[in-house]
């Protein structure tokens, strides 16, 4: 993937006293009082703003926070408690700026404003034509540095990138791309690709795209329910979607046709009831009765998937397999972590209850990559370009 980096710029001094405009993903939670609960986003933006800081740029940073309406000010829109973590982190003045737009603020080389929420401007989401012209005025060189936006063509993640002189990626943007392009652009096979969730229906492009290039495609939770229907397997009253059968026999058929596979559970654990307290019962996955629920994937099916894990040469990794949120019902999530955790491959795994598992079972540092962007990751699965590559990869050209 062709993109021009912002950390060879500033190694080249191609940003010295320049203005570096970046959009960093800062949309972090905020409690009634306006304070910030959980800054990761925060902390995860700095290495880019120091990076231009150190290489003498005047920096701009924005990000959008919560779902303003644009034109709209109100104040639990603001950037406000951000800009005073922001400058808390870099141990310097943050000032924040609003009405920024037509460029009627001064920044000083080795300085950093931060924009308020970028949301706020009419034509932000839809890309206005106007406004890309003028985000682009306003800067020497974009850094796009908010994966998590990736997937979406807006003013500040996409016009911005069309019009300014120079595009580039910032680290955490470039290290996804990398990561993307590891994975599944050029992936050391095996290639063996983890989509779990409660529907087929949310995911079936992801399987479908998946199906034409996996080496193994292991599904889990109600997605595996649907997959035990289409072979023909007895899954109770568990959480499945049996008008979509038609669809999970084509993803099995297509894997069959390149002489891969996609493992049905051999045996499941069961209870009787969604709860958990509920009592947990080991059965084959051809003894599932009327009144049972599959919770988790059973011990010899997690044994399984976790030797194809180990012998895995790459793993994307997208959803846990079971309920592994209730103790009973966390073993089959369990040992998948493990199997990723001891094997040689390298793993890219993305989502909310992805990462959740990762961090519950202690495998962050055995983990190749963890993407930060939830329906950017999804997208990238589905085999869509995402816009934001698509732009640097042509402002590089």
């Amino acid at each position: 993937m062709q993109f021009i980096r912002f950390s060879d710029l500033c190694a080249q001094g191609k940003v010295e006293g320049k203005r570096v405009f970046i959009r960093a993903d800062l949309n972090v939670p905020l409690d009634d009082q306006g304070n910030i609960t959980e800054d990761t986003r925060v902390r995860a933006s700095v290495p880019a703003i120091e990076m231009a800081l150190k290489a003498g740029a005047a920096v701009m940073v924005t990000s959008h926070l919560g779902r303003p309406k644009e034109g709209e000010f109100k104040p639990e829109d603001s950037l406000k408690p951000v800009a005073a973590r922001l400058g808390q982190l870099l141990d310097r003045s943050v000032r924040l700026i609003s009405g920024w737009i037509d460029g009627d603020f001064s920044v000083a080389p080795g300085e950093v404003v931060l924009l308020e929420n970028c949301r706020l401007n009419k034509g932000e989401k839809k890309n206005d034509p106007e406004l890309a012209k003028k985000l682009g005025a306003l800067c020497d060189v974009f850094v796009h540095d908010a994966f998590g936006t990736a997937h979406r063509a807006e003013g500040t993640t996409y016009g911005i990138a069309e019009t300014a002189p120079v595009a580039s990626a910032g680290p955490l943007l470039a290290a996804e791309m990398d990561a993307i392009s590891k994975a599944l652009a050029n992936p050391k096979r095996p290639l063996v690709a983890i989509v779990a969730g409660s529907k087929v229906s949310t995911k079936l492009t992801i399987l479908q795209s998946l199906s034409k290039n996996v080496d193994g495609l292991i599904v889990g939770g109600g997605i595996a329910n649907t997959f035990m229907l289409a072979a023909g397997l007895p899954i109770g009253k568990s959480l499945a979607e049996p008008d979509l059968v038609g669809d999970a026999k084509a993803v099995i058929e297509a894997m069959k046709a390149r002489g891969a596979e996609v493992p049905i559970p051999v045996d499941v654990v069961t209870a009787k009831e969604f709860s958990p307290t509920a009592k947990a019962e080991v059965k084959k996955a051809a003894d599932v009765a009327e009144d049972d629920m599959i919770l988790d994937i059973g011990p010899e099916t997690a044994k399984i998937l976790a030797e194809k894990l180990k012998a895995a040469g790459t793993v994307v990794w997208n959803g846990p397999v079971g309920v592994f949120e209730f103790d009973a019902f966390e073993n089959g999530t369990k040992e998948v972590a493990k199997a990723i955790a001891e094997s040689d491959a390298f793993s890219i795994a993305g989502g909310g209850d992805t990462l959740a598992a990762i961090a519950k079972y202690g495998i962050e540092k055995q983990v190749g990559y963890i993407s930060t962007g939830g329906g950017a990751f999804l997208e990238v699965l589905e085999g869509k370009t995402l816009p934001a590559f698509e732009v640097l990869a042509r402002r590089a050209g």
